[in-house]
């Protein structure tokens, strides 16, 4: 579908770049920062990410340990979180909220970054997320091939869905339901569990869906 002009929306927006005195290489930043270190590398440039809010960290970690404790529990692959640095092309690297990556793939995964396409990529969009930086995020995850990528909108409390087949991505939005991981095989969530006031507990929602992984 063709857009218009007249869909497109203005925002101003403003952010924190450090500029190097020449484009630096994924290499060089993983190299500089470290884990403690909020910021990406957008085109040979450092930017500082804001600060994430409650909303945000209380979900992501209700999420790192339901989907770490399933691939954990079934064996799947490697589950990390926030901090690490996945390259995008020698100029560029993106730290996900979340990522997966099968253990036939664990060799994309260095000591510094990931080099390649993780299996399934989760970012959490707060409030004070620019959206031309949210279409950077997607675009850049469509540009190295994640197989499938999580887009989890807190402000508008639904899930984008993108899943990449052989002629592009199939995109989904989900408001309610269930969704379902084609790349953690049995792994599923109630979307109204992630932007619940009160979610479940984690260890109880494990027990559920392994139970019924289990019988699969």
């Amino acid at each position: 579908m063709v857009l218009a002009i007249s869909e497109l929306r203005e925002f101003k927006e403003q952010r924190v770049t450090l500029v190097p005195p020449r484009p630096l290489t994924f290499d060089e930043f993983v190299e500089m920062f470290n884990e403690d270190d909020d910021v990406e590398l957008i085109d040979g440039t450092v930017v500082k990410r804001m600060a994430a809010q409650f909303e945000h960290e209380d979900l992501f970690s209700w999420l790192m340990r339901l989907v770490g404790g399933f691939v954990e529990a079934t064996g799947q692959g490697i589950v990390l979180g926030s901090r690490t640095a996945v390259q995008i092309h020698a100029y560029r690297g993106r730290l996900p909220d979340l990522l997966f990556v099968r253990w036939a793939r664990k060799f994309i995964v260095k000591q510094k970054g990931v080099y390649g396409a993780p299996d399934l990529v989760v970012e959490i969009i707060s409030p004070t997320d620019r959206p031309s930086d949210i279409i950077a995020l997607e675009t850049d995850y469509r540009n190295i091939g994640v197989r499938e990528i999580w887009l989890i909108d807190l402000p508008r409390k639904q899930v984008k869905v993108l899943r990449r087949k052989r002629k592009g991505y199939v995109e989904e939005v989900l408001s309610e339901g269930i969704l379902r991981s084609d790349v953690i095989k049995g792994f599923w969530l109630r979307v109204e569990w992630l932007f619940a006031e009160k979610r479940p507990k984690a260890l109880d929602v494990l027990r559920q869906i392994l139970g019924e992984a289990g019988k699969e």
